[in-house]
């Protein structure tokens, strides 16, 4: 569904299973009325099975409709508080919500997100997992040890929720089977084309051997002087 309304994004979303049995990555994007904008949310369930999947739903959208004056912390723990009453699942998430024409990030896990101008990636999110914890440590890390993740939704402390800022301009989220496979070069390289960048990093991703589950949404730049900016709503 199309929805025209001044002053918000226009946002795109790709997802691909890959090569998993189910499809445990989810979206959440929430404009409440009167808002500032769209809370946006991306959340990827810990394991191959319904309730990773199920966990992920839950997840996105009980972080994308808390209310904005609440902040992005408090999204992950209402997010938290969903998934240990309605889900036997696990997942980790990125939330992004709005403020002054940029967000206020909050995560958890390895989710991410970026900033993008038009010609600079950065990176606001630092990945919780064990290979991080040992870089931090000055430690070898192993392959495996990307995979392993520190916090979660269900798990984390709200102390261990990690927390980031950015300035007005175009937002990235990615769930891992996004952001292992591709290098910044790559992800940089798509983003030119903004409006296609989701699909293709989805595609990008899994044609350079991903197995996990794809999932990108790009939030473009809210025009200032626009009277009408028309995105799609989210279920």
């Amino acid at each position: 569904m199309i929805t025209t309304r001044p002053g918000y994004p226009r946002w795109h979303t790709a997802s691909a299973q890959g090569p998993r049995s189910h499809n445990a990555d989810a979206v959440g994007a929430y404009a409440a009325a009167g808002g500032p904008g769209v809370v946006f949310a991306l959340a990827d369930g810990v394991g191959d099975d319904s309730a990773a999947a199920q966990a992920a739903r839950v997840a996105a959208a009980a972080a994308a409709r808390t209310p904005v004056h609440k902040g992005p912390v408090e999204a992950v723990l209402a997010a938290q508080q969903a998934v240990r009453e309605r889900s036997y699942g696990d997942a980790v998430l990125v939330v992004a919500m709005p403020f002054d024409g940029g967000y206020r990030i909050a995560w958890v896990g390895d989710a991410r997100a970026y900033a993008w101008d038009g010609a600079t990636l950065r990176r606001l999110t630092t990945d919780h997992t064990l290979a991080e914890y040992f870089r931090a440590h000055h430690q070898p890390v192993t392959p495996r040890m990307e995979h392993v993740v520190t916090t979660s939704v269900r798990t984390t402390k709200p102390h261990e929720i990690g927390t980031a800022e950015m300035p007005p301009g175009g937002l990235l989220l990615t769930s891992d089977g996004v952001h292992k496979p591709l290098t910044a070069n790559t992800i940089r390289a798509i983003l030119t084309n903004p409006g296609q960048g989701p699909a293709d990093l989805v595609e990008a991703a899994i044609a350079r051997g991903g197995s996990d589950n794809a999932t990108a949404l790009y939030a473009e730049a809210v025009e200032v002087d626009s009277k009408t900016v028309r995105f799609p709503v989210a279920a």
